[in-house]
This record gives C-alpha cells, sequence and structure tokens, in this order.
C-alpha cells in the first residue's frame, strides 16, 4: 500500500510539472512586464534538470536493491531447521546424539528433503523419507514439521518477491518521470524569438486585420514540424478569428498551419500567447461495434480514441480479466490510466509500462487486462503497434489484409513485461481494424485470422462504423449467434487532408 501511495505522489507531481510546463509556454503575458523571451537562460530550467537527477537517482538506488528470488535461501533453510527442532527434537532423549556428532549428516539430509519439496519431485521425496526414517525415530513428527515450516518460509519468500515487485515498479516509474522533466527542460530551449524579417512581414499582415503582434517564437523540432508562438491582441473593440490568422501563416511559412487543440478561437482586445502548429497530412475516422456477454449487462472492454497534441491518433483497447462489472473496471483503469499519460508526454511503451507498474502495484489477485494500442503519425502515417496479450489487428488496404499478432502476456502479470512491437506505413484509403479475444474466439479454431481476413475482404462498406457492424454480424454467423464473451470491434479509416 505504501508503494501505491508513492506511486501517485509521483504521478502527481508529473501532472503539476505537466501544467507548469504548458503555463510557462501559453500562459498570459503581464500587461506591466515586458514579455520574458523563453530563448534567454531559463531559470527554472537548472532546477528542473536537478529535479530529473534526483528522481533518477532514487530510482537507482532501487533498482540497485535485491532482486527477488526464486528459491529458498541457505538461511531460510537454516530456519526451517531451527524451527523443526525447536518443536520436535526440544523433548526427543535422542536430540544430543542425533545433534552432536551427526549434526553435519543431518542438516545436510534436511537442506537435500527441502530442495527436493521446491523442486515438486515426489517420487525422489519418497525416498528421502525412507532414508531420513532410519535416522530418526520421530521421522513422521520431524518431517511434517518440515513440511509446516517449508510452507510458511515459501510464503513469506512470495511476500518478499512482492514488496521487490512494488519497489521495482516505483523504481521504473520514477525512471520515466525524470525522462519526460529533462524533455520539459530540453523543450524550453528549442523556443527562440522569430527572425526580425519574418516578424515585421508579420506584423504588417496583422496590422491590416486590426491586430497587434507584441512578440513571436518559433519552435523547430528536429522532425521539422514548425511551431509558432504569437503573443497578441486585438484593437479595441475587435474581435478575430483564430483560424483567419492561421491562413495568414500558413501564407508566409508557405506550409498549412493551424491553432493547436485546446487553443483559443477567438483574439481580442488582451494579449494573449496562441500556439499555431504544422497541420498534419492526414485525418482519421473511426466507428466502434460492441456486443456484451450473454447474461451480463456490463462489457468488460473498454477503448479510447484521441488525437494527440503532437499530431497522433491514438487508438487503445482493453480487454479485463471475464466479463461483467469487475472486468470492466479493470480496464477502465487501464485505458484512463494510459489516456493520463499519453497526455503528460509519454511514449506509448513508457505509457504501457507504467499502467503495467500500476497494474503490478495494486497487488489485487487476478488483477490483470489485455494492452492494445495503435499510435497513427498525422504527418507521415507511420503507425506504431504495442501490445500485451491482445487479440490481432488488421490492416486492409485494397484487395489485401494483414495482421498484427502478439504472444505477450497482459499487464499486471509480472512487472519486467515485454511488449510485442510494430510498426507499418498506412496510406489514404487504409483501413485499421482492431478487436478483442472474444471476437477471434468465435472463429473456428486454429483458422482465426484466416476466417477473419475473409470477413473483412468481404465486406463492401466504406464507413468505419458500418465495416465495425459487418465484421460482428458475420463472426455472429459462425457461433449461432451467441455471445460467449464480450466483443468490441473498432475501426479507423486513413483520409488524406
Amino acid at each position: 500500500m505504501q508503494e501505491w501511495i508513492i506511486a501517485m505522489l509521483v504521478i502527481s507531481v508529473l501532472l503539476i510539472l505537466r501544467d507548469m510546463a504548458k503555463t510557462i509556454l501559453t500562459g498570459r503575458m503581464s500587461k506591466k512586464e515586458e514579455a520574458f523571451s523563453l530563448c534567454e537562460e531559463h531559470p527554472q530550467k537548472e532546477k528542473v534538470e536537478r529535479y530529473a537527477a534526483s528522481f533518477q537517482k532514487l530510482a537507482d538506488t532501487f533498482y540497485g536493491m535485491p532482486y527477488k528470488k526464486e528459491f529458498l535461501s541457505s538461511g531460510q533453510i537454516e530456519n526451517i531447521l531451527m524451527e523443526t527442532n525447536a518443536q520436535v527434537c526440544v523433548s526427543c532423549y535422542h536430540r544430543e546424539l542425533c545433534w552432536g556428532n551427526r549434526s553435519a549428516e543431518l542438516c545436510k539430509g534436511v537442506e537435500s528433503i527441502v530442495r527436493t519439496m521446491e523442486e515438486g519431485n515426489e517420487e525422489k521425496l519418497d525416498e528421502l523419507r525412507i532414508q531420513w526414517s532410519e535416522l530418526c525415530g520421530k521421522s513422521y513428527q520431524y518431517l511434517d514439521g518440515i513440511r509446516r515450516n517449508f510452507r510458511n518460509e515459501k510464503q513469506n519468500l512470495v511476500w518478499t518477491n512482492r514488496m521487490i515487485e512494488s519497489r521495482l515498479a516505483v523504481a521504473q516509474q520514477l525512471t520515466e518521470i525524470a525522462g519526460i522533466m529533462e524533455m520539459v527542460a530540453s523543450d524550453l530551449y528549442d523556443i527562440s524569438p522569430a527572425e526580425p524579417g519574418f516578424q515585421e512581414e508579420l506584423r504588417k499582415m496583422l496590422r491590416k486585420r486590426h491586430v497587434i503582434l507584441k512578440q513571436a517564437w518559433v519552435m523547430d523540432k528536429a522532425e521539422g514540424r514548425r511551431q509558432i508562438f504569437l503573443n497578441m491582441r486585438a484593437r479595441s473593440g475587435q474581435c478575430v478569428s483564430v483560424t483567419e490568422i492561421s491562413q495568414m501563416l500558413s501564407e508566409i511559412c508557405e506550409s498549412s498551419m493551424t491553432s493547436s487543440a485546446g487553443s483559443r478561437c477567438i483574439v481580442n482586445g488582451e494579449f494573449h500567447t496562441v500556439h499555431f502548429v504544422e497541420d498534419v497530412s492526414y485525418q482519421m475516422l473511426y466507428g466502434v461495434s460492441r456486443l456484451t456477454r450473454e447474461e451480463e449487462k456490463i462489457s468488460g472492454d473498454n477503448y479510447i480514441c484521441r488525437q494527440e497534441g503532437d499530431g497522433k491518433f491514438v487508438m487503445c483497447l482493453s480487454d479485463g480479466m471475464g466479463s461483467g462489472m469487475d472486468a470492466c473496471r479493470e480496464s477502465e483503469i487501464v485505458v484512463e490510466l494510459l489516456e493520463q499519460f499519453l497526455e503528460s508526454g509519454f511514449t506509448q511503451e513508457a505509457a504501457a509500462r507504467m499502467v503495467n507498474s500500476a497494474l503490478v502495484l495494486k497487488g489485487q489477485e487476478g488483477m490483470f487486462s489485455t494492452v492494445d494500442i495503435c499510435a497513427v503519425d498525422l504527418y507521415t502515417g507511420i503507425c506504431e503497434f504495442l501490445k500485451a496479450g491482445a487479440a490481432s489487428t488488421f490492416i486492409k488496404r485494397d484487395h489485401w489484409v494483414e495482421s498484427i499478432s502478439s504472444e505477450s502476456l497482459a499487464a499486471g502479470l509480472v512487472q519486467r513485461i515485454d511488449f510485442d512491437m510494430a510498426s507499418r506505413k498506412l496510406y489514404h484509403g487504409d483501413y485499421l481494424i482492431m478487436m478483442t479475444d472474444g471476437v477471434l474466439d468465435a472463429l473456428p479454431a486454429e483458422r482465426e485470422e484466416e476466417t477473419m481476413k475473409e470477413i473483412i475482404m468481404d465486406i463492401q462498406d466504406e464507413t468505419p462504423r458500418e465495416v465495425s457492424r459487418g465484421i460482428l454480424e458475420r463472426v455472429l454467423g459462425y457461433s449461432d449467434y451467441r455471445a460467449r464473451d464480450d466483443m468490441t470491434v473498432l475501426v479507423a479509416s486513413v483520409v488524406r487532408k
């Protein structure tokens, strides 16, 4: 529980830092003070970097501690021996004889018995019992004591390993937070004042539209996507559409520019900083069809579809263990955490690892869900796939269908989870089709993917919603129109702008 609280506090710190960064970049400029140039030495940058180094050092401390153990240590075997002797041998008149000259032989025999119990080799264990009965007059009581104390030590080992897993989960979260804090600090220096010629030309164009430009900054990312910050206001009594200003910027920059998500729509009489970004090349249209398992009222599947501020469209699908309310809560936690982490600036893999750590920390028996993420770069059309225990995803293009499969474990089962990852280039007219296990499991065994490809090719509908509905209707035909598990089909189409 303490580790879970620590994890939540760490996440809270991250969200505060994210909001601080947004305030620095897009906050309101004071009327009484001169605009602060973000390209200059920022007084908080070094402090943020120190915070990041502290988090990383703390994480390294956790990583440096002992890792989980699969077998009992020699010290734990010695505890089993001492406990059993105290329970059985203390009242035996042969104890001085047994644990005198023969102590080394008996200690070795106890260790052999315990190691054999760990291996689960019953045949060898029977042989050792027979040998022990020849050495000890209370062999039945003594072996029963060993078995009882062995179970206690194994339980202690399970709890110790659980604490170690929780420690590693917190360490991983601290590492991710340190990384994003460093990214925030570096982003502050990516911004520089726009060139005087650019500012003057823009100032003249804006003046014609009754807009006064106070300052302009430019951020050129490594991948070549331009971002512009304009601190401006409209003349008294005027209101100018941000869309109109975007069109002027596009003309000057010779590339399509648009205001970032969440920006204000109107420039009024007060100075505000508006964030403009290079417009994306693609847009995604999506639709979903769902069916709840028969005799259940609530589906255990949950999903999100959202466009991120960095020009990525992300689809997340999670299937909770089983069905009903409990499964719904499990998958809902997964998609909500993924959404929060992705919004905070984490990569898909980092977000998925944070979610897995959170589920491990929660420590609830049977608390695991599948993780299925498709993130499409709307500038390039490249789609990144990440899967943990998820069903196959399908890409439809013209007259062929490709499947992206997964063999990894679901999130929440183990701390050191390995995700199945892939990358594909998408084009205008492609369809991205995600689904939960309940859909594929309704198809003929050992031919699920082949049958699904045939179903997808057979559908002639164009809108994502109709495609998802058509897939679900055809799948139900293979299961006598009975839903034996929750079914969700999520379809997105790629459209060039």
